[in-house]
């Protein structure tokens, strides 16, 4: 697996501000992350949102560990802080975004969340790690934000052996991209088949699931059911979320993953 060697002058994190929404950048105009100044916790970007539809497969417990690879804004840091009790690791090689985002996108200071200046694809090969994860979140991009920047079947393995028996890799592509196809392959390899994909956004961003412990067989209702009480408990479009994924899967009466 091919190593980066460190962050270079096209990652050093800049800010911008428009109404009132405040936008990371890495030295060009794609944007890495936003925060709505006045409600810190919400979910600007539709993509940031739909990073948390496992929340329609798993619900989160007190006793739980969970992981993200790649900081940006904080956004998912803050959100997931806010609403579950879980303990966070987060995943970010450039100390200088952690620095901006504690100093500019009010980045939680908590004893539940630990951050590791470390390479991503590094970090998901420790022993330390493995078996570890209720849900692994991935959102590794660079200043190009093109395609992310650890894509290869051995790092799809790792993510694979980091999570719990029963555990959820979600991670953020653009399905427009030449590396979509790529990174699809290799999940689908490393999670025996069992993914599933939101539909993309305007933006480009498709975000992908995949799926590792006991087949999940739910009728229709109880999935329905389960993205009401996820809207109602997270205040996210689980219920949009939910008829795309039953659209695309069309199980006859169940869901099936």
């Amino acid at each position: 697996m091919a190593r980066r060697s460190g962050p270079g002058p096209d990652d050093d994190p800049v800010m911008s501000e428009q109404q009132g929404v405040r936008y990371l950048h890495f030295g060009s105009e794609w944007v890495q992350g936003a925060m709505r100044v006045r409600r810190p916790d919400e979910l600007v970007l539709v993509y940031t949102q739909q990073m948390m539809a496992w929340l329609l497969f798993l619900e989160p417990a007190g006793n739980d560990e969970l992981a993200m690879l790649g900081l940006g804004a904080g956004s998912l840091a803050r959100f997931t802080h806010r609403y579950t009790t879980s303990r966070l690791h987060v995943v970010e090689w450039n100390p200088q975004v952690t620095a901006i985002c504690r100093a500019y996108f009010r980045l939680p200071e908590s004893s539940r969340m630990k951050i590791w200046h470390e390479d991503a694809a590094n970090w998901v090969e420790r022993p330390d790690v493995m078996g570890r994860f209720r849900s692994l979140m991935v959102d590794l991009y660079d200043a190009q934000a093109q395609g992310p920047v650890c894509d290869s079947q051995a790092f799809y393995d790792a993510c694979f052996r980091s999570l719990e028996d029963a555990g959820m890799l979600v991670v953020n592509l653009f399905g427009r991209h030449s590396s979509f196809k790529r990174n699809i392959d290799h999940m689908h390899k490393a999670f025996n088949g069992r993914l599933l994909l939101l539909p993309e956004i305007d933006q480009g961003n498709r975000v992908a699931m995949a799926f590792k412990g006991p087949l999940l067989d739910v009728s229709v209702a109880q999935f329905l059911a389960r993205a009401a009480q996820v809207r109602h408990q997270y205040g996210l479009p689980a219920e949009q979320w939910a008829r795309s994924l039953l659209a695309e899967a069309n199980r006859h009466g169940r869901v099936v993953v």
